[in-house]
């Protein structure tokens, strides 16, 4: 059967956010254990495989550029911000502060923030590319990986951590899913092919293109007889 992973969990790590859960499970200290069932979390999964890890590594030098420019902006917005936050905190401070500039100071810094946060994210864009390029090669994996963790420990049913309460360690099916990732795929491909787009976008920019209508025919020009 095949393993099917939530499509949000490999968006998280795409984007660079740390897995919900970590590899180890919380157990109570003695419970009797019922053979042919595993737990397994797929993004707390993808995330400690060597590929995953060994391409975290990388990016850092591989994109310094990208990294070291977006880093410079973001100081350099916190700079521009930083007297704004202290007046507006000051004049709310005031005997009988004024609502309305009050509300505009707010304002302003709101706007600075969002189009600050646009900007680094532009800059950052190659970097969260290339992880999105990472995460789905590895998830690539993940199916095959499964099959044979579950393979080996005479797996049959694997559950979500997210759907159990508690559950004693030797459920935890985690770590043999990582030795098997670790196997298929030991590193990653770093930078994706020009134009590549993540698994979701190609998707969607398929299913609109299948949905828009066929060009009509060119009509044929009559023929004199």
């Amino acid at each position: 059967m095949k393993f099917h992973a939530p499509k949000a969990a490999f968006a998280a790590l795409a984007l660079g956010i740390a897995p919900v859960s970590m590899i180890a499970l919380s157990a109570p200290a003695a419970a009797q254990i019922v053979p042919g069932i595993g737990i397994a979390n797929p993004d707390a999964i993808v995330a400690a495989s060597s590929a995953f890890q060994n391409a975290e590594t990388q990016r850092q030098t591989t994109y310094k550029a990208q990294i070291d420019q977006a880093e410079a902006r973001r100081a350099a917005i916190a700079a521009q911000l930083e007297p704004l936050y202290t007046k507006l905190e000051a004049d709310s401070q005031a005997a009988s502060p004024n609502r309305q500039a009050l509300q505009q100071q707010a304002a302003q810094i709101q706007q600075i923030e969002q189009s600050g946060q646009a900007e680094i994210n532009r800059l950052l864009q190659p970097v969260a590319l290339s992880r999105a390029y990472v995460v789905e090669q590895i998830s690539d994996q993940l199916t095959a990986a499964m099959d044979a963790a579950k393979a080996r420990r005479k797996i049959t049913l694997v559950l979500s951590p997210n759907g159990v309460i508690s559950a004693d360690q030797a459920y935890n099916l985690n770590q043999d899913v990582v030795n098997e990732l670790n196997r298929l795929i030991p590193n990653a491909q770093l930078v994706p092919p020009q134009g590549w787009m993540p698994r979701a976008q190609r998707e969607a920019a398929a299913q609109q293109q299948a949905q828009q209508p066929a060009a009509q025919p060119a009509a044929q020009p009559a023929t004199s007889r």
